[in-house]
């Protein structure tokens, strides 16, 4: 099985819901075939934006197959796992390896609290449960752990292949990229608010959320880094940063399905119990949006 390289835009996909809960469908392949047109490089599924933790196993199972099945190898995908079941996780990474998946991600198990013994374990047992790359994704804000660089350069030794950093700390990300000794080990920063100090430091690209909604603007900021157009790379990191603070009027995540429906995609509705936006918290941000001449 060919392996696509984890770099670039990643769009954390959100999972389009109809108003039962369950997936819709037609709306993930809408949303698909849009992530491909406008030149994403990957999708990180059943994520924070993409419910993941909200989802039954046999959900998350569906995502990824139906996916993978659509992508048809046209971008990255790699299939977040994460779970409070440590088993539940190693179901979910034998089978997004058996679909045909390019990498798994998980963050470290949560709801208790877990010691650094505990989390290297949860990895070591992940990362030996499959042949493909294996992500952490470092988001303590949710799980309540945070990765040292010294944890992630001892999981890099036993064979992590990469992380995703979504701790918002740029001191600790350049300190990652100090620390871990591996040579070929993949940085990703978890958040496109710092696309440009990361790439410039070393990282491969960004798990972004707003490139659900404007990948546009994201993947335009990815070619001006690599193509070291600075004044264009930085006015496009400040375009980035006036759109994420609009995108925070509301609900990012659910803000995410209010924006694609303006743009003419219908990707149904957040999983309960999360809610739709208001219609007035859409016209707000419709209005800035168009401000921006974003949309």
């Amino acid at each position: 099985m060919s392996i696509l390289e984890v770099k670039g835009i990643i769009s954390p996909l959100i999972t389009p819901f109809t108003s039962e809960g369950e997936i819709y469908g037609d709306g993930l392949r809408r949303l698909l075939d849009f992530q491909i047109e406008k030149g994403v490089h990957g999708i990180w599924l059943s994520g924070t934006y993409g419910a993941g933790p909200l989802m039954t196993v046999e959900q998350r199972k569906r995502l990824v197959e139906m996916s993978v099945r659509h992508v048809g190898g046209k971008m990255s995908v790699i299939v977040h796992v994460g779970s409070s079941s440590p088993d539940s996780v190693i179901e979910l990474a034998r089978h997004a390896e058996k679909t045909g998946a390019d990498a798994i991600g998980s963050v470290p198990p949560f709801y208790y609290p877990y010691k650094e013994n505990e989390v290297f374990n949860f990895f070591s047992r992940l990362i030996s449960s499959v042949d493909l790359p294996v992500f952490a994704y470092n988001n303590p804000a949710r799980t309540g752990f945070d990765i040292k660089p010294d944890l992630l350069n001892k999981l890099a030794s036993i064979g992590l292949a990469g992380v995703k950093d979504s701790s918002f700390n740029l001191i600790q990300f350049y300190e990652y990229l100090t620390t871990v000794e591996k040579n070929e080990f993949t940085f990703i920063i978890g958040t496109e608010a710092l696309l440009l100090p990361a790439m410039i430091a070393g990282a491969k690209g960004s798990v972004s959320g707003l490139a659900n909604v404007l990948p546009e603007v994201n993947v335009e900021a990815y070619k001006a880094i690599k193509g070291k157009k600075w004044k264009e790379a930085v006015d496009l990191q400040l375009k980035i940063i006036r759109a994420r603070r609009v995108m925070h009027i509301a609900s990012t995540m659910p803000a995410c399905y209010a924006v694609l429906k303006m743009r003419g995609i219908d990707v149904g509705v957040p999983k309960n119990p999360i809610s739709p936006l208001t219609e007035e918290e859409s016209a707000r941000i419709r209005t800035k949006l168009q401000e921006l001449g974003l949309i």
